[in-house]
């Protein structure tokens, strides 16, 4: 059985990976989110280590949102974001991730005090750095954090298609579902969708399916963040299955936010069972304390997955990416070659 677990960890490690759903400030490690707190010694993140992990105990979802909002906060300066940037990149390459689509919150750092261009050029910095010192190929989704903007989107929307970065892909929409019906974004979605990006939104994490079909026809979602609760409506799951609408699920993370109780009680092996793709990513893995590697073991680990499937579900990261054609055409070839 120990020499089978090394086989297997060795195998999920060389799987050339692309990871679709991870959140900058969410993914930065223990080191770099104390090194900004440490900027702000009378803030309310912790500047020890043992009180930062006490404080990524999460009791629920909603206290996540709060928390995460309380992290955000530190990040102040395009040189910030960069550092985090080019951190997710280091430590996405330990794990073998060849390719992501990084979420950022613009507006939430525009609020903090960057400027427009200094947020840009920090991004284009970041992005430049990842690829040539880590051999990382970045791109980016910008989100509305929910409720935060208190327009219903509209300014993430504008700021997206007024300063759009180079490698801009995607137009997300994150924070606490239950006070945010996916449907009031239709406008904001629509601003987005007319600037060329693809529609990326959470729904289903905590919601039930109704959110999921709202993404799908209001926001014309073509792929779904979490959507874990698609198991509870087998029309909705035919309907992802028969389109091939993949599904962003990150295992630890439902568990650390309490979307879902247990991983006896997840739904990733009904939704493959279903057909429907499936890709596993991290979501805010410095909060969880997880990564990549992880992530996949556990498909072994706790569903029973075999190393054909595993790489089935590096194989669908791969073909719902956004990345350019010739990369996603490589990374697929070096999958087949495992």
């Amino acid at each position: 059985m120990r020499a089978w677990a090394v086989h297997i960890s060795d195998f999920v490690h060389a799987l050339p990976k692309a990871e679709l759903h991870v959140h900058l400030v969410g993914a930065a490690s223990l080191d770099t989110v104390l090194a900004l707190a440490r900027h702000h010694p009378d803030g309310p993140v912790p500047t020890d280590e043992a009180a930062l992990r006490k404080f990524y105990e999460f009791r629920n979802f909603r206290h996540f949102i709060n928390q995460y909002g309380v992290v955000n906060d530190l990040v102040t300066t395009g040189e910030d974001v960069r550092t985090l940037v080019v951190g997710y990149a280091r430590d996405a390459a330990r794990t073998n991730i060849r390719y992501a689509e990084l979420t950022i919150s613009a507006t939430s750092h525009l609020r903090a005090g960057i400027a427009p261009d200094e947020l840009v050029e920090a991004l284009a910095a970041g992005r430049e750095e990842a690829l040539a010192v880590h051999g990382v190929a970045l791109q980016w989704i910008f989100d509305i954090p929910g409720i935060w903007d208190r327009d219903w989107g509209m300014t993430s929307a504008r700021f997206a298609a007024d300063h759009r970065p180079e490698g801009l892909v995607g137009f997300g929409l994150g924070g606490f579902e239950s006070d945010s019906p996916r449907a009031k974004f239709r406008e904001a979605f629509a601003v987005a969708r007319d600037a060329g990006l693809h529609m990326v939104p959470h729904a289903g994490e905590t919601t039930p399916p109704s959110e999921i079909w709202a993404a799908l026809h209001d926001l014309r979602a073509e792929r779904i963040g979490h959507g874990v609760s698609s198991v509870q409506d087998p029309d909705l799951l035919r309907h992802l299955a028969d389109e091939g609408v993949a599904v962003e699920v990150c295992p630890t993370s439902n568990i650390r936010t309490g979307a879902v109780k247990s991983f006896d009680e997840h739904h990733l092996p009904r939704l493959v069972e279903a057909g429907v793709p499936v890709t596993i990513s991290t979501d805010d893995p410095g909060m969880f304390h997880t990564d990549l590697d992880r992530e996949y073991l556990l498909c072994h680990e706790r569903f029973g997955f075999s190393r054909d499937e595993l790489a089935g579900l590096a194989r669908a990261g791969v073909r719902a990416s956004f990345a350019p054609a010739e990369l996603k055409d490589q990374l697929l070839k070096e999958i087949d070659a495992l």
